[in-house]
């Protein structure tokens, strides 16, 4: 968290990643004391404990020393001018019920601000134990991110781009219907994300269950990004991504910022010309329904036909979980991980 986050009086989501950057020890596990002083200032409206990412979930990254300035050293409290590490996972817990205990201190320390978590959906008994910790401890994120394969960074690998993690309509689809079929959906807010940037992806999303949804690509674009994939070189050509000022000052700060918010007017606009054609009043009416998808050369259904909800509470009871979910369920274990 910057202080350029700060000056003009934003509402910021401050992720916290494995790196714990901007509240880490010298040793790079979590500050509490350093988070608590930095999560309790007025413009830091929630906080996303980020476990993975669609771009690259299970893997990590390196910022390179090349990118390590006085001025991000001190910002992310990290030492000067070498390579750092974020690691594939957390420190801070280590199964889903000290996961929801660490959400927990975290809204305390931020004062009673919304905690919640990031993820890119894998084993489907993954999220099932973190709702099977839910259901033990009673503890809840006050959101789940959820992030699709089609996550973007120019910094990940091409070799998981697009192609590690579950696909962002069925993830959301997948996360909706737990979270109904666990009777935890109204207490918990989901967020979409991933490559989302017109009125209809948005429009899609939450027909699909999502509460809102997030964009990063499309703001980006209206930035100026290329989709050049030199985000993580310090050679990005159009200024972006870069802390090399012969390349950032040919960024136009005021014109590029009308830029994106005018990106953002317009989606906002053209959702609720969509939600207006489709008779409706506001984007929390749109439903599953609402959507039509061609699935053969004779056949097109609704979401609501493609993607079929489990029943409130339907996941509690033996006799009513479908035969397809029961080895998930299993599987599941809120004290640890499953196996591979």
């Amino acid at each position: 968290m910057s202080p350029y986050h700060l000056e003009e009086g934003g509402d910021l989501v401050w992720q916290i990643g494995t790196g714990y950057f901007s509240c880490r020890t010298p040793e790079g596990d979590f500050d509490s004391e350093s988070f608590a002083r930095k999560a309790q200032h007025p413009a830091v409206k929630m906080i996303e404990i980020k476990l993975s990412q669609g771009a690259k979930p299970a893997h990590g990254g390196i910022l390179p020393a090349a990118k390590v300035t006085q001025e991000i050293a001190e910002i992310r409290e990290v030492p000067l001018a070498k390579d750092i590490l974020s690691p594939p996972a957390h420190t801070a817990f280590r199964n889903p019920t000290e996961l929801l205990q660490f959400i927990t201190r975290l809204r305390e320390l931020s004062g009673g601000k919304p905690v919640g978590i990031k993820l890119s959906v894998g084993k489907e008994s993954e999220f099932l134990s973190l709702c099977k910790a839910m259901l033990d401890t009673q503890r809840m994120p006050d959101f789940i991110t959820v992030d699709g394969a089609e996550g973007g960074t120019g910094a990940a690998p091409i070799e998981f781009t697009n192609s590690v993690g579950t696909p962002l309509r069925d993830a959301l689809h997948f996360v909706h219907s737990v979270l109904i079929g666990c009777g935890l959906r109204d207490q918990v807010h989901v967020i979409a994300s991933g490559k989302a940037f017109s009125a209809f992806h948005v429009f899609r999303l939450l027909a699909l269950g999502a509460d809102l949804v997030n964009s990063a690509r499309g703001m980006m674009f209206a930035l100026g990004c290329i989709q050049s994939r030199q985000c993580h070189s310090d050679t990005c050509p159009t200024g972006v991504a870069t802390q090399d000022p012969t390349r950032y000052r040919h960024l136009d700060v005021s014109d590029k910022a009308k830029r994106v918010a005018n990106y953002q007017v317009s989606v906002i606009h053209h959702l609720m010309e969509l939600v207006a054609a489709t008779g409706m009043h506001c984007p929390s009416q749109i439903q599953p329904c609402h959507i039509k998808r061609r699935i053969s050369p004779t056949q097109v259904c609704t979401y609501e036909t493609i993607y079929p909800l489990l029943e409130n509470g339907q996941l509690l009871d033996a006799s009513r979980r479908p035969d397809e979910w029961e080895q998930w369920w299993q599987q599941a274990n809120p004290k640890d991980w499953p196996e591979s």
